[in-house]
């Protein structure tokens, strides 16, 4: 069989990226993107290289971000032309293999095993994408080559920006053995630090962890973590038009700051119910009849809890589910550092028939749905800030809530639905 060719593409800063192709005249400045320009409040969503070297970092506080460097320009997000770029971006990928797995909007996986015979080795194919991306778009990309998923990613994190790394097969241990066990995919801060208080600090050490410990501290993600480390990962790269079932959809978000107000707590599951509802209509895998939350404290202490709901696809059905799931299972005033919903148990084909009919005529769930989907239809041509729920408006006049937030989690809000990401899970 052939050694597979496995490419991890990251494109370098790219909302700050996309923003300096938009207005060539933030080239060589020092540049965050965030909320409104006009508010020092909120938080960065993004930065170039520039501000990157007065030590701006992704998430902190745009106050804080002028207190480093006062010159840095603000700039207004614009998710759809984020979009567009990346779409622009897989078209070159496409190019060279139909094999090509969205990561992110802004990292893709790409199996080039059958493409080398005609376009060179994996470096080379690499370095020709990367020009690409460069000269027709303006946007640089740092790009992994090795021969799995896990070992690609790595790569790709060694030179930024503008850059090819390469992992071989043979001899990989030197490379990457001694590297800290956080540089691993699938780990994270808290499970770095439990693996440390049992010696493993590189993943070399994982590499020779007993497999029973990791299985104990871990569960079946210590397998395969220590699968990554042995360079013995064989997950295939999944192309768009081999679609997978989906178990299950969800998002989380590391708040902005540890909150304690349940009615705050309360908005943040409409905000990520939201992200959720989107993009379980948009899978077309039918309705949800389960509602999964994850709560973590201060300590990083996590607490996971279920229910079955009615089927459904809204997002109040699923968000009012997390609120039941929160009061009954999280201590009442103990802070929340993370957050998550997820939703499972699709049915695909089956279309539930409400035997409620309202006065007026209709079905409640199916006019729900319609409002629903109009304001998502809304929001994809015009942007989430030209409709917002209610609840997820801060009231300043509100008791028990931390009025330092106000704008920050606004912004905060909206970035989590505008991305829909994949849910961005905090470790």
């Amino acid at each position: 069989m052939r050694e597979r060719v496995i490419l991890h593409s990251d494109l370098n800063n790219f909302f700050a990226s996309v923003e300096t192709v938009l207005n060539p005249e933030l080239k060589g400045k020092p540049v965050i993107v965030c909320g409104d320009p006009r508010e020092r409040r909120g938080v960065v969503f993004a930065k170039n290289e520039e501000a990157k070297k007065y030590g701006i970092r992704t998430a902190e506080t745009v106050v804080s971000a002028l207190r480093k460097c006062p010159q840095v320009i603000r700039v207004e997000t614009h998710f759809h032309e984020y979009k567009r770029y990346s779409r622009l971006v897989r078209e070159i990928y496409e190019r060279f293999t139909d094999a090509v797995e969205e990561c992110s909007i802004d990292e893709c996986s790409l199996d080039m095993t059958a493409s080398v015979r005609l376009f060179g080795s994996g470096v080379e194919i690499a370095e020709k994408i990367r020009r690409a991306v460069r000269e027709e778009l303006g946007l640089t990309v740092s790009i992994g080559v090795s021969f799995n998923k896990p070992f690609a990613k790595l790569a790709s994190e060694f030179k930024k920006p503008d850059a090819v790394s390469y992992i071989p097969k043979e001899g990989f241990e030197k490379i990457v053995y001694p590297l800290p066990v956080t540089d691993m995919l699938y780990v994270g801060k808290s499970t770095a630090q439990t693996l440390l208080k049992y010696g493993i600090r590189t993943i070399g050490d994982l590499a020779v962890a007993d497999e029973e410990l990791l299985l104990r501290l871990l569960g079946k993600r210590g397998r395969q973590l220590l699968i990554c480390a042995r360079g013995e990962d064989e997950e295939p790269v999944r192309a768009k038009t081999e679609k997978e079932d989906l178990k299950s959809i969800g998002n989380s978000m590391t708040l902005p700051y540890d909150v304690t107000s349940r009615e705050e707590i309360k908005r943040w599951l409409f905000v990520l119910s939201e992200s959720v509802a989107a993009r379980l209509r948009d899978a077309d895998v039918g309705k949800a009849n389960t509602v999964h939350i994850v709560v973590k404290n201060e300590r990083l202490e996590e607490i996971t809890c279920q229910k079955k709901v009615p089927p459904t696809t809204l997002c109040k059905d699923i968000a009012l589910a997390g609120c039941e799931l929160f009061c009954a299972h999280y201590p009442h005033g103990a802070p929340v550092h993370m957050i998550g919903v997820t939703v499972s148990g699709f049915d695909y084909h089956i279309e539930q028939i409400s035997l409620t009919e309202t006065a007026e005529g209709g079905d409640d769930y199916q006019r729900r749905e319609r409002a629903e989907t109009a304001v998502a239809n809304i929001r994809k041509k015009y942007g989430y800030a030209m409709l917002q729920r209610g609840i997820v408006m801060e009231d300043e006049r509100s008791k028990g809530l931390d009025i330092r937030g106000k704008k920050q989690e606004t912004v905060s809000q909206r970035q989590v639905i505008e991305r829909n990401e994949q849910g961005e899970q905090d470790e």
